[in-house]
């Protein structure tokens, strides 16, 4: 007798699109769930998305992004509404891919009634390794680029945890059917926008259809003054990876994910030298996939690191010239005073509460 649902384990990689793919899932949910394929949430008032983060900190057993405490007992809240649902169940998010071996045991033991898929999306290593250096300056992270590749090359940053894919997959997918283990390849630059979407959905085994509302939400990169801007004002902010709530919403959210996005600085790319080994470690992956018979979507041929394309220089993020810095901080600086400005004064709002109190005790 087969299992009444089909989870599906999407756990990465970072920076493969799934900031993306989870919002559209988050859109969608109600079109998907007359499909039966579900989405689990904790309630109206939290988005499905934070809801399968805080889940997979407490699987993880860590505790950042929030208040102390603010993940506890999510993972468990989510295997309770997975189980209540039938057909299809998916549950996404990248931070789950480095996962332990106690925590991969765990999320299994309390899936046993299900049939369990293991989902992992691929990218090239040539746009994967800037893209990730990048969101570790995001996050908080103050080092620099060189140091960031130093580390990569050794294996040893959380990022590359997460993206070494047969690391990922051969932890993930112990004890499982090869065909129940399925790798996404993110398209090349210049493919259709929905490519990814559409890949998914065959994954799932779904309509793409099924989901019409598209999702705006792109994690969009930062140039190489851009970056080398927030690296140095976390430094001087003495910012920490994701402990500071109110430092998170200025830099991370307002200035790195929109004021600074979209300008002329020119784009951080992987460093030509990294293209030998960026060629080894994806020929390493592409013959574990082929010798482990996991199912794929997409081409690993779209794994291939490619070089520079004609015209495209190497910018050296951490030489960027203090002129171009100088105007980025300029930038960054008024988006920070109109964002001051906009603001109420908190003596005001105190007033007002004050105010307002005293109203309801007289009447």
């Amino acid at each position: 007798m087969s299992p009444k649902r089909r989870v599906y384990l999407h756990v990465g990689a970072p920076k493969t699109g799934t900031t993306y793919l989870q919002d559209r899932l988050t859109l969608n949910t109600r079109s998907l769930a007359e499909h039966d394929v579900h989405f689990p949430s904790r309630s109206p008032m939290v988005s499905p998305g934070l809801f399968h983060f805080r889940a997979a900190l407490d699987l993880l057993d860590q505790d950042w992004g929030g208040p102390v405490g603010h993940a506890k007992g999510s993972w468990e809240s989510l295997m309770r509404r997975t189980r209540r649902k039938s057909g299809t169940v998916v549950i996404s998010h990248e931070i789950l891919a480095p996962a332990t071996a106690d925590a991969i045991v765990r999320a299994k033991r309390d899936l046993a009634d299900s049939e369990v898929h293991i989902v992992y999306s691929a990218r090239d290593l040539a746009r994967q390794i800037p893209a990730a250096w990048q969101e570790s300056v995001k996050q908080g992270r103050k080092w620099s680029y060189r140091r960031f590749l130093g580390r990569v090359e050794h294996g040893r940053p959380w990022f590359y945890r997460a993206f070494d894919l047969p690391t990922v997959l051969g932890a993930w997918g112990a004890g499982l059917d090869p065909a129940h283990v399925h790798v996404v390849t993110v398209p090349p630059k210049g493919a259709p926008g929905d490519l990814l979407w559409q890949r998914f959905c065959t994954v799932l085994g779904i309509d793409p259809a099924w989901a019409p509302r598209d999702s705006d939400r792109l994690n969009q990169s930062l140039g190489v003054a851009e970056t080398q801007v927030i690296r140095k004002l976390n430094r001087r902010m003495d910012r920490s990876t994701r402990r500071e709530a109110t430092y998170d919403e200025l830099i991370r959210e307002m200035l790195a994910q929109n004021e600074l996005v979209g300008r002329v600085s020119q784009p951080v790319r992987m460093p030509p030298r990294l293209q030998p080994w960026a060629e080894a470690e994806t020929a390493r992956w592409v013959d574990w996939v082929e010798q482990s018979g996991v199912d794929v979507v997409g081409d690993v041929t779209d794994l291939r690191p490619l070089p520079p394309a004609e015209g495209e220089s190497y910018v050296d993020p951490d030489k960027v010239s203090t002129k171009q810095q100088l105007r980025v901080a300029m930038d960054a600086l008024s988006a920070m005073t109109r964002e001051a400005a906009r603001r109420p004064d908190p003596d005001q709002q105190l007033l007002n509460k004050v105010r307002t109190h005293a109203k309801r005790m007289r009447e």
